[in-house]
């Protein structure tokens, strides 16, 4: 015969064990993983996944004796050393023809024609960039001003720097470039362009459509005056 103490001290080790067995039982289910990112991610900030993010494009390094002899005088003090050319007498201040602006070093484009305006300021002036993995952000601490400065990211040259002082238009910003660090590609050569890799690819352009004519129209509605 069990003592009634032991079966006291039984019967709440067999309740333990019930709420053990209980609480492990009703424990959620761990959520299955997913592809998508943690909500303070890079890829979720910009608004791609991992998967989709393009890759950085590829360096191009040269000495400065190489970047003597492909650059101008005036583009090696700007772009290689940090320079800034005179305001307002410059090639792009008052530039606005439809296009894209490429790195006058390594050609990578960095600003789209409709993201350029007028800011007063002497030099071009853009709100965005084409990607943001085209341009590195430094902090610019050089003569007795706390600036940021804009690089290019493949060639790491020097393009300008970028300001919140753009109210007026979409992201506030206004990114002061030089125009010797710029080289302006016109709409109609990128086309000229996108057209030629379309034939090496081997894709044909696509066909033009052309209105659909009144079928109890005479031939002679078409013919000119």
């Amino acid at each position: 015969m069990i003592p009634p103490r032991s079966l006291t001290l039984l019967s709440v080790l067999l309740l333990i064990g019930a709420s053990v067995v209980a609480a492990q039982t009703e424990r959620p289910a761990e959520p299955a993983s997913s592809d998508k990112p943690a909500a303070n991610s890079p890829s979720a900030q910009s608004g791609t996944s991992p998967k989709s993010e393009k890759q950085q494009p590829e360096k191009v390094v040269r000495t400065e004796k190489e970047w003597r002899k492909t650059l101008t005088r005036e583009q090696f003090r700007v772009l290689r050393g940090k320079g800034t050319e005179a305001p307002f007498r410059n090639k792009y201040d008052r530039h606005f023809k439809p296009g894209t602006y490429a790195c006058a070093a390594c050609g990578q484009e960095l600003f789209a024609s409709d993201t350029k305006f007028n800011s007063g300021c002497g030099w071009p002036a853009f709100y965005t960039t084409m990607a943001g993995d085209r341009i590195n952000l430094t902090p610019d601490v050089s003569n007795g001003m706390i600036r940021t400065e804009v690089t290019c990211a493949r060639c790491d040259s020097h393009l300008g720097h970028v300001f919140r002082d753009a109210p007026q238009t979409p992201t506030g910003n206004r990114f002061c470039i030089n125009s010797v660090s710029l080289k302006f590609i016109p709409a109609s050569a990128q086309q000229k362009r996108a057209k030629q890799e379309r034939r090496k690819a081997g894709r044909k352009p696509p066909a033009e459509t052309k209105p659909e004519t009144d079928k109890g129209s005479s031939e002679s509605d078409d013919s000119g005056s």
